[in-house]
């Protein structure tokens, strides 16, 4: 009898003190129990290194790594994907949350699918964790040429099959890591589906790249020169398009959420 496939669940924390506990918890209260959490202070000045060590040492499955210096996000999560042992790779931010059945929903419906990756619906809440009524919608199939317009991967929601294609790493970036390792998988390994049921809660934080409109400029660009390689004037047109599809398109993704799960 084969046993139950393992969830690696990469979390990088930089002084994540107030959410942190949350964002663990939403893990350890998953349904499915076959996960392991790696968590990655990223050389946090905060209390939060303190915070995961304690739980650790309650829960054998919750792994910490430290940074001796701040690396970003980026190589966090890859310092994280790099030390994990199981046969998904999954994503949460440590100021993020999943609900309750986020893994045993996904991994039946990668299976049923079966699917390389797979993303889902969120809903969101304000830096308070109040919950804002609104979710955002996850395409039902999303393509290499659409990703390409614009990130629809919320990065908290994301998983992908070791088993399949083994372990895929994030380009050396500070910002927007996430949108090119999933614009590397698509390429390679074609299509994937998302799932329109809303699996986590994305928190909305006042200081967030989504809300700084020349960051979201600069750092989306950077996608097209840098890691695409695309040339000068194809970048500026690609980021021109970008900008209609985030303002304009994307925003057909935002719908009202009156239901509770």
């Amino acid at each position: 009898m084969e046993s139950a496939p393992i969830v690696s669940v990469i979390m990088p924390a930089y002084n994540s003190a107030a959410f942190i506990s949350e964002a663990i918890g939403s893990v350890t209260q998953q349904t499915y129990p076959h996960w392991e959490l790696i968590v990655i202070d990223d050389a946090s000045t905060d209390t939060t290194g303190r915070i995961i060590q304690d739980v650790s040492e309650k829960d054998s499955r919750i792994n910490l790594i430290s940074n001796i210096n701040n690396q970003g996000p980026g190589s966090s999560r890859n310092a994280g994907i790099k030390a994990a042992k199981g046969d998904f790779i999954a994503f949460l931010d440590s100021d993020d949350v999943w609900l309750p059945d986020k893994l045993a929903f996904q991994l039946n419906f990668m299976e049923q699918h079966d699917l390389h990756m797979c993303f889902s619906s969120y809903l969101l809440m304000n830096e308070e964790g109040e919950r804002i009524p609104q979710v955002i919608e996850a395409l039902p199939v999303l393509t290499y040429k659409k990703l390409l317009r614009s990130n629809y991967v919320g990065n908290l929601t994301a998983i992908y099959d070791v088993r399949k294609i083994g372990k895929v790493l994030a380009p050396n970036m500070r910002k927007r890591q996430d949108w090119a390792m999933w614009l590397t998988i698509l390429k390679k390994y074609g299509p994937t589906r998302g799932i329109l049921q809303p699996l986590a809660i994305y928190r909305v934080r006042k200081k967030s790249l989504s809300g700084n409109k020349l960051g979201l400029i600069i750092h989306n660009f950077r996608i097209y020169r840098n890691f695409l390689n695309y040339g000068r004037y194809k970048s500026v047109y690609s980021m021109g398009r970008f900008l209609w599809e985030h303002f304009m398109v994307k925003s057909m993704q935002e719908k009202p959420f009156r239901s509770e799960r």
